[in-house]
């Protein structure tokens, strides 16, 4: 069965980084996009980034020139690197495998002012 696994969330101070990444098992990594999503608490879960699988990438204005989302496909592995954390980003990081709408535990970034 699908499985994804998240890491590398924590506790930063501001302006400080993070690097999250994504497991991803039970099926074909290489084939297909995938993304970040985040829920912060009382907020609606929200688009990070995406990357395709040819890693065309997309990414929200929020985080645009901050973070990089990077696959590789021979660890079935993707990547979320964080810098210039604020506040705001603190929130819950989800990995989304697109095909069959599969989603990660999450993992919990917070970043203390």
């Amino acid at each position: 069965q699908v499985q994804l696994v998240e890491s590398g969330g924590g506790l930063v101070q501001v302006g400080g980084s993070l690097r999250l990444s994504c497991v991803g098992s039970g099926y074909i990594f290489s084939f297909y996009g995938m993304g970040w999503y985040r829920q912060a608490p009382g907020k609606q879960r929200e688009l990070v980034a995406t990357i395709t699988r040819s890693s065309t990438t997309n990414y929200a204005d929020s985080v645009k020139g901050r973070f990089t989302i990077s696959r590789d496909n021979a660890k079935n592995t993707m990547y979320l690197q964080m810098n210039s954390l604020t506040p705001e980003d603190t929130a819950v990081y989800y990995c989304h495998l697109e095909a069959g709408n599969y989603w990660g535990q999450g993992t919990q970034v917070t970043v203390s002012s």
